[in-house]
């Protein structure tokens, strides 16, 4: 319990650190992949684990916020992303590009983003909420942006919905259980330990995406270099938009919907195509997580001064 304690009292600086851990060693990558869907599902556990209950009425019985955060990452990004591709001529000059743009824009707030929004004490509950309507939502509308755009991908809405329903159900079934046996005084005692279980799931997933990426970097440096700034760029560009659209439901919250918006599930779409994806647009997918999980390091102190009640 020490020992996880003090990994979770480490948060930022050791999400940061899985990134630099899965690349180095590419081992582990091989090794961990077959168990990402299980450290997503225990991810999700976690998050509706800490859920709070109250929060979660309250946003339900005035869904405005809600609504409007979901419709916003649901249909308005992809949108922002066909304007911005569209203007810049990239499905011209780079079709494979632009599927890995498109697979970005089309897909669900990553699952693990309630548990970084919990690191950076963020609204967690909000988050999650989000999410879970934004993905019930995305076999519905990826294959209607992909199709529109004449894109080749084959993404199956039935095997999509029916996958996306079974984890978050079940999740949810068992986070709330283990709320229930634990207690809400005794979640809160236990927050680091809690945060160390989360951040060694979240070295799952990590080593398991990040495991190839060294050998990319060494074999072609100045394509991977420029591919990691526009995923920095797309990535804060998402974030600063969603901010000041979401900024008049007060600083704190529009952070956090900032925060859900801006980290792309682009691996459920991967999956939904089957992995029939050009190489260009798997080294995309790869570099844009680089952003996601280097986030809470770099924008806690964001968070925290928000938090404070201080609109910077």
């Amino acid at each position: 319990m020490k020992a996880l304690a003090w990994i979770g009292q480490q948060r930022t600086r050791a999400i940061a650190a899985l990134v630099l851990i899965g690349i180095l060693i590419p081992p582990l990558g091989a090794l961990l992949k077959p168990y990402v869907t299980e450290a997503v599902v225990g991810l999700l556990c976690i998050a509706f684990l800490r859920i709070d209950i109250s929060a979660v009425r309250a946003y339900l019985t005035r869904p405005r916020l809600v609504v409007l955060a979901t419709l916003w990452t649901t249909f308005a990004v992809p949108l922002l992303f066909v304007a911005g591709t569209l203007a810049t001529g990239t499905p011209d000059a780079s079709p494979a590009l632009f599927q890995g743009l498109m697979l970005q824009a089309v897909a669900s707030p990553m699952m693990a983003a309630p548990a970084f929004a919990a690191l950076m004490g963020l609204d967690a509950t909000l988050v999650l909420v989000t999410l879970v309507l934004s993905t019930a939502l995305t076999p519905i509308s990826a294959p209607f942006f992909a199709s529109f755009l004449s894109s080749d991908l084959s993404l199956s809405p039935l095997d999509l919905g029916l996958k996306l329903f079974a984890i978050l159900a079940g999740s949810a079934i068992a986070g709330l259980l283990l709320r229930r046996v634990m207690g809400k005084e005794r979640i809160a005692s236990r927050r680091d330990e809690i945060d160390g279980v989360n951040i060694i799931v979240l070295f799952v997933f990590v080593s398991a995406v990040m495991g190839e990426i060294g050998v990319e970097f060494l074999e072609r440096p100045g394509l991977m270099l420029r591919l990691v700034a526009l995923a920095f760029v797309v990535f804060a560009l998402l974030v600063a938009v969603t901010y000041f659209v979401f900024r008049a439901f007060g600083p704190d919250r529009a952070f956090a919907i900032a925060m859900l918006t801006s980290q792309r599930n682009m691996g459920l779409m991967l999956a939904g195509t089957g992995g029939l994806v050009p190489n260009l647009t798997w080294l995309y997918f790869a570099v844009a997580q680089f952003p996601i999980y280097f986030s809470p390091m770099m924008l806690h102190p964001v968070a925290k001064h928000l938090k404070s009640g201080k609109d910077g």
